[in-house]
């Protein structure tokens, strides 16, 4: 059996290391080789390109190395065309992997998509390139496959892997003895995003808010999980921000900041569902170049950005975009979960039953999806 493979960025990384497990307990000697990240080299992927070389976001953003994500998606498809897989399975990135399979299924090779594309929330067109490059899609949501399946196109709900692998009941004092908080502190975890632009935008606003929390409650703590590569750029802007020993820049760790915190401020992104699943109330930010908040604005069909909000079609939790993502105010919105244990507990009693509906044996359903559309 051989399967290549394109993940994006770090999410789509974890997705793919979770996936690769799977199909090679289905089928023993698998190849698989494509785009990938650490998880998904852990498990023995061939990664021609690394996964960060697609991690951009924004229009204007992607402008800018557009000639170098051209190239590559070029030469992989002639390098999967000259030896063809069984299966080319896409992990998120869709502008990136739908053109590429497109391409790929014109010659005959078969492609699954792994996430489907937020046509339900912005974008509703690419619906007809889906069924034009996509053999099957396979679905973190509950809703998504009834969409597709209106437009003629094979999908599969096969659940969110993370709902499997994170426990229903984090364990918050191990989290915190591993580093080294005490449980009397009051724990926010800043997740400024994995992507330079999200960092770029974000990171400053965050430590200046978290600035304007320390004021108001002196014994508030900040631990900050940074991915290996944008860790020196994180931990300048945090240092920019005097809070000293009270903030911390952690070597990934993402899980257990989230497992140790009392409220996460972080980027609109896979992280919120982690924050969800991990039942912390939390402040969801996003800013990004002027031009691409404009033409994204007006692609736009629904009034949430963060998933748990969407999953639960009302704002559960506040989100601050583009200019209402001030310091003053990203700082009054984690002050408020504070001040107010009822609402964290409601938002919380939300959080568990979205991870009941989330939680499925995701890897073997993607791996039977997978293996009907090979013998298809």
């Amino acid at each position: 059996m051989k399967v290549a493979m394109v993940a994006g960025e770090t999410s789509g990384d974890l997705l793919g290391g979770a996936l690769l497990k799977a199909l090679q307990s289905r089928w023993p000697g698998l190849q698989a080789q494509g785009i990938g990240g650490e998880r998904m080299m852990a498990q023995g992927f061939d990664a021609w390109w690394p996964s960060d070389k697609l991690a951009v976001r924004g229009y204007v953003e992607v402008l800018r190395h557009y000639r170098e994500i051209v190239g590559i998606r070029n030469q992989l498809r002639d390098r999967l065309i000259a030896s063809p897989p069984d299966v080319f399975i896409g992990i998120d990135a869709p502008d990136f992997n739908i053109d590429l399979e497109g391409a790929l299924r014109e010659r005959g090779i078969k492609t699954v998509h792994f996430v489907c594309p937020s046509i339900w929330a912005w974008r509703a067109e690419r619906v007809h390139k889906i069924k034009r490059c996509c053999d099957h899609v396979l679905c973190l949501f509950p809703f998504e496959p009834e969409l597709l399946h209106k437009h003629g196109i094979g999908a599969t709900y096969v659940g969110h892997p993370l709902a499997s692998t994170i426990p229903m009941e984090p364990d918050k004092a191990a989290a915190r003895a591993a580093l080294e908080l005490s449980e009397d502190d009051d724990v926010v975890a800043i997740l400024p995003g994995s992507r330079g632009s999200e960092v770029k935008y974000l990171a400053g606003r965050f430590f200046a808010a978290a600035a304007v929390v320390k004021k108001q409650r002196p014994k508030a703590r900040f631990i900050v999980p940074a991915v290996p590569h944008l860790k020196a750029k994180i931990s300048a802007a945090a240092d920019s921000a005097g809070l000293g020993d009270a903030l911390r820049v952690l070597d990934g760790q993402s899980h257990t900041a989230l497992a140790a915190c009392d409220v996460t401020l972080l980027a609109s992104g896979t992280a919120t569902l982690e924050a969800a699943l991990f039942k912390r109330p939390m402040v969801v930010a996003y800013a990004m170049n002027w031009l691409t908040w404009t033409i994204h604005q007006r692609q736009h069909l629904q009034p949430w950005v963060a998933l748990p909000n969407i999953l639960e079609r009302e704002f559960i939790v506040p989100e601050l975009l583009q200019h209402d993502a001030n310091p003053e105010r990203l700082a009054g919105e984690v002050l408020d979960w504070f001040a107010r244990p009822d609402r964290m507990a409601a938002v919380q009693e939300k959080f568990r039953a979205q991870h009941e509906l989330l939680r499925r044996d995701t890897a073997k359903l993607a791996t039977d999806a997978i293996e009907e559309v090979v013998n298809r």
